[in-house]
């Protein structure tokens, strides 16, 4: 019977040796410099079986957070599953922004319209302490997750609503100093549904089943009313979308209308703010 080391495993992976690596890591439990540390240690069948597995699901398209249950966003490690959307590091951006938009306000409330795994919520939350933070989804497998993550990361300044878009809200208490989402933006029939993690991942999280900006324009459209005097809109889009959005923020009486672009220099995220005093001047 054939043994194995790490070092004779991972290149029978038919993965990119970080890929492999990662999966290994999580088949044995370890971290990598213990794998890089006991290369030569032989495995027992076991975990060679479950890693032969992970690395077959991994090369047919399965996305390796899936597969390990986590990804890392913003310093944090959330826990993930096919019932939410996999954090990226380009939303990191709308959280570094609405943290901007936070600095020098005592207790500032933030909501976060379809929260998915809870990551932009929650990495807010634990950077503001002192914020009382909403967020919503219309998902309720996608809520449990946040929740566990809220709980495992120790945020404790969040409350989770279920509900679609502004119908989670109550009437009472709607007035925030920041709204953030990351709604579902990729246009219906869109090649890129059909490529990569996207096959995976929920496609209610993914793509409106319209022209990509519906549930932008029904964000947009409700936020006036929601937002505090000096409040702030910020929402991710399409590499493709910004004037689009920037359009529908002018159109809806906000203020300071404009656009960050990600690393890859993309307009990533775009955004307003409420001044009702110049919003009745016109």
């Amino acid at each position: 019977m054939q043994t194995h080391t790490p070092r004779s495993l991972l290149p029978t992976a038919g993965l990119p040796l970080n890929e492999a690596r990662i999966l290994l890591m999580h088949v044995l439990g370890v971290s990598r410099t213990w794998l890089i540390a006991h290369d030569t240690d032989t495995l027992d069948a076991q975990a060679v079986s479950r890693f032969a597995v992970l690395a077959q699901r991994r090369v047919a398209g399965e996305p390796i957070a899936y597969l390990v249950g986590w990804r890392e966003f913003m310093g944090h490690v959330f826990k993930v599953s096919p019932a939410v959307l996999i954090p990226r590091p380009e939303t990191e951006l709308l959280v570094e922004t609405g943290l901007a938009c936070l600095d020098g306000l005592e207790a500032p409330r933030v909501l976060d319209l379809g929260t998915g795994s809870g990551a932009i919520a929650i990495s807010l939350a634990l950077a503001r302490p002192d914020a009382e933070i909403l967020a919503t989804d219309a998902s309720g497998s996608a809520l449990a997750m946040a929740r566990a993550n809220a709980t495992a990361l120790g945020a404790a300044n969040i409350s989770f609503w279920r509900g679609d878009w502004w119908t989670a809200l109550d009437d009472s208490g709607t007035d925030f100093d920041l709204i953030v989402s990351n709604p579902p933006y990729i246009a219906s029939g869109d090649v890129h549904l059909k490529q990569g993690d996207l096959r995976f991942e929920p496609s209610g999280a993914l793509t409106d089943y319209a022209d990509g900006l519906a549930a932008l324009r029904t964000i947009v459209s409700g936020a006036v009313t929601r937002l505090k005097p000096g409040g702030a809109l910020w929402l991710e889009h399409g590499y493709d979308q910004a004037q689009e959005v920037r359009d529908l923020l002018t159109a809806s009486g906000l203020q300071s209308v404009g656009s960050h672009r990600d690393l890859a220099g993309i307009e990533r995220i775009s955004g307003a703010f409420y001044n009702p005093t110049l919003s009745s001047s016109h």
